[in-house]
């Protein structure tokens, strides 16, 4: 099987990637910032507070798939009511 690319095909973004980014934004909202915001800070700053985001987005991934480990775990354990 050979792969063939597609012309004009937009890519595919990662939905890991679209929840990353919100939730980068997120954090800097709570914290008074915007990205645009960022490049008018200086630069020691920015690289604090994007380290802080990435941390935080990164803690909230890990949640929300624990979450959905849990879920899956238990609805596999439910036993069907049959009678």
């Amino acid at each position: 099987m050979t792969a063939k690319l597609i012309k004009d095909a937009d890519p595919i973004e990662d939905p890991n990637a679209v929840l990353e980014k919100a939730l980068i934004e997120a954090y800097l909202k709570e914290k008074g910032y915007t990205h645009d915001d960022l490049k008018k800070l200086p630069a020691d700053l920015v690289e604090k507070l994007m380290k802080e985001a990435s941390q935080y987005a990164s803690l909230k991934m890990e949640e929300v798939a624990a979450r959905a480990h849990l879920v899956k775990a238990l609805h596999d354990d439910a036993s069907p009511l049959e009678k």
